[in-house]
């Protein structure tokens, strides 16, 4: 499925906070809760360009993931990204897991890191970067298909339905 990368772009750069919108609960930012607990959350990508994509991040609005974290708040997140990642691959199976951290002061500020398994078999020409990039496509899964993998995602971190 083509992606608007326009008005992505516009709703990223003028927008608010997409993290901390959800975390209000405004419903233009609502996404699928995956793991939660007193100081992150993780939640399926609304825009995932590979199945189960998944992003983690602290709910105080930090956003950057070297100088405004101390060690003990960096490793703590750095151990749900893990957790959630784990759970990722039991549930997808992937042949790797990707972990990256994105977002910029200009647009999607908000510290995040994407957990993004890649299927087996995928051609090398279509993976790391290629398969990373909305311009290349993305998913459209259906709600049936989100709640089946968020519970199961769900389950797998212990966080029940």
């Amino acid at each position: 499925m083509e992606m608007d990368l326009v008005a992505y772009e516009e709703r990223a750069r003028n927008g608010p906070c997409f993290v901390c919108a959800f975390l209000r609960g405004e419903p233009d930012y609502e996404h699928a809760t995956v793991y939660e607990d007193e100081a992150h959350i993780a939640f399926l990508d609304r825009w995932p360009t590979l199945p189960g994509r998944v992003l983690v991040a602290p709910k105080a609005h930090v956003e950057h993931v070297v100088r405004e974290l101390d060690e003990e708040s960096y490793s703590r997140l750095m151990l749900v990204v893990r957790r959630v990642a784990l759970a990722v691959e039991s549930v997808l199976r992937p042949e790797r897991t990707y972990l990256l951290s994105l977002g910029s002061q200009q647009a999607n500020s908000h510290l995040h890191w994407h957990i993004a398994a890649l299927p087996p078999g995928v051609p090398l020409g279509r993976q790391q970067y290629h398969a990373l990039m909305a311009e290349n496509g993305i998913l459209a899964p259906t709600p049936d298909e989100i709640t089946d993998l968020t519970t199961r995602l769900r389950a797998a971190l212990g966080q029940g339905a």
